[in-house]
């Protein structure tokens, strides 16, 4: 029982039906009801938006109006409340219109005893109760579902996607109607992944979080991380909340790069040192032995002691080349739009484009966004990257797009080609020092890129995939 009286309002014309239902409710339980009687349908309307009752037993006939038009005006109040509707005997016709409309349950005139009153308005409450909750339960579904920031998509049996949040729209780039038409393999970026993540949902009904790769719209490539887990068995429909992890797979990418940076300059400095000292003291027993008269005579000689000089000169350039790609540099900073530099690194490749018969395309932010940047090492770090795109594609066949725009508080520089793109294996070593696939490169370019990059408190990421190209992405902290 509730702590306070089921507050109930009869809605009869006739005033004997109401003093018949207050005996009943007495004998029921006193004291568990409080019972109010509107005895017009327009006191009964004006009752009803005061708000202040629990239950309403609501006759069929009210005059001119009757109880179905009580029903319709609930719902232009879109105020669900249990509705018990009177009817008369043999109204059959009558009780499944007010069912239809939204009452509960009817009871007979005639025919009502105290124990079928309760039974129905316990009944009622209890229906009212139940419905609440799972009301209550699909505004937070609801709540959650679209406001969520992560990735939220439902499937169903045949793996169709039925439902997806906004953050699946915005992130993935697809309107409502464009996602209900796919399958979930077409979210995948590989057709392994999306058979692996698909039958372990199907032979499971759960999954374990696990990270895979998305695709946008636009065949961008998302790293994400899904968990997934059967919603409705019996509908077989199931849910995957996914979390976009890209960039905070970028960041560590990018915080690794710098612990290997500042190890590989290390090694740098101790190699320079070990190995320098014992170059001195070939370099001077050379000189010694060709100053021998006896040794002077002999054209062998003279060959294999140039070969050592020539040798030993080319290990001291390249520990030079190795120190000044790996080292801090001091920095002549000053203000620069970031347009401005690209133009500056463009017109020093303009040889190169002309010469590979290259396209050029430009997108550049209006207004400039400005950095604080030593112009001359920051315009070598661009050209080196453009150089690369430029000598990465088929001669005449090549399209170099440059973008650049404002991305949180930072100034972001894409140098994108359609080349053969770099394998997956090799991405990783990109920036490593003496690494090149080049026949004549020393391998410090982007080791002495990233350096310059990373002195200005900058980042550098590449994208890649084999056959369709390469993207750099720069950031540079915008003033």
């Amino acid at each position: 029982m509730s702590e306070r009286p089921i507050q109930i309002l009869m809605i009869d014309d006739d005033e004997d039906d109401f003093f018949l239902v207050t005996e009943l409710l007495r004998d029921i339980s006193p004291g568990q009801y409080t019972l109010e009687w509107a005895p017009t349908f327009q006191k009964g309307i004006n009752a009803i938006e005061s708000r202040t009752h629990d239950i309403f037993l609501v006759d069929y006939r009210l005059g001119p109006n009757t109880g179905i038009d009580i029903l319709h005006h609930f719902q232009e109040m879109q105020y669900q409340m249990p509705v018990i509707m009177l009817t008369g005997k043999g109204d059959y016709a009558i009780d499944r219109e007010a069912m239809k409309a939204g009452a509960y349950d009817y009871l007979v005139k005639g025919e009502i005893t105290a124990d079928l009153l309760e039974r129905s308005i316990r009944y009622a409450l209890d229906e009212y109760s139940h419905l609440r909750s799972i009301e209550e339960s699909e505004k937070k579904y609801y709540g959650i579902f679209e406001k969520a920031h992560d990735l939220i998509i439902l499937a169903d049996c045949d793996k169709n996607i039925v439902d997806a949040n906004p953050a699946a729209l915005k992130i993935m780039h697809y309107s409502k109607e464009e996602i209900l038409r796919l399958h979930l393999r077409d979210l995948f970026l590989s057709k392994e992944q999306s058979e692996q993540f698909l039958n372990n949902i199907c032979s499971d009904g759960i999954t374990g979080t696990q990270e895979y790769e998305f695709k946008t719209q636009e065949g961008k490539k998302l790293v994400v991380l899904i968990n997934a887990v059967m919603l409705d068995e019996a509908a077989q429909i199931f849910l995957c909340v996914i979390q976009d992890i890209t960039d905070k797979k970028r960041e560590e990418q990018e915080k690794q790069h710098q612990e290997k940076f500042v190890i590989t300059g290390r090694i740098a400095r101790v190699i320079a040192h070990e190995v320098r000292n014992p170059l001195t003291n070939i370099l001077l027993a050379v000189s010694q032995f060709k100053e021998e008269e006896e040794v002077l005579a002999s054209e062998d000689s003279n060959l294999y002691t140039d070969i050592i000089e020539r040798n030993c000169s080319r290990i001291n350039q390249l520990i030079t080349e190795l120190l000044h790609s790996t080292r801090m540099m001091e920095l002549h900073p000053a203000i620069y739009g970031i347009n401005t530099l690209i133009e500056n690194a463009l017109q020093l490749a303009q040889d190169r484009l002309q010469l590979h018969e290259i396209s050029l395309q430009k997108n550049l932010v209006v207004p400039d966004v400005l950095v604080n940047a030593d112009e001359e090492k920051v315009v070598i770090a661009l050209l080196n990257i453009i150089i690369n795109a430029i000598e990465a594609m088929a001669p005449g066949k090549g399209i170099l797009t440059i973008t650049t725009k404002r991305n949180q508080g930072r100034a972001q520089v894409q140098v994108a080609d359609n080349g053969m793109g770099i394998p997956e294996d090799k991405l990783a070593r990109l920036f490593d020092p003496f690494y090149t696939s080049k026949a004549k490169g020393t391998g410090l370019g982007l080791t002495s890129t990233q350096n310059i990059l990373l002195n200005h408190k900058g980042t550098i990421h590449v994208d890649s995939e084999q056959g369709t190209g390469t993207i750099f992405t720069i950031t540079l902290p915008a003033q």
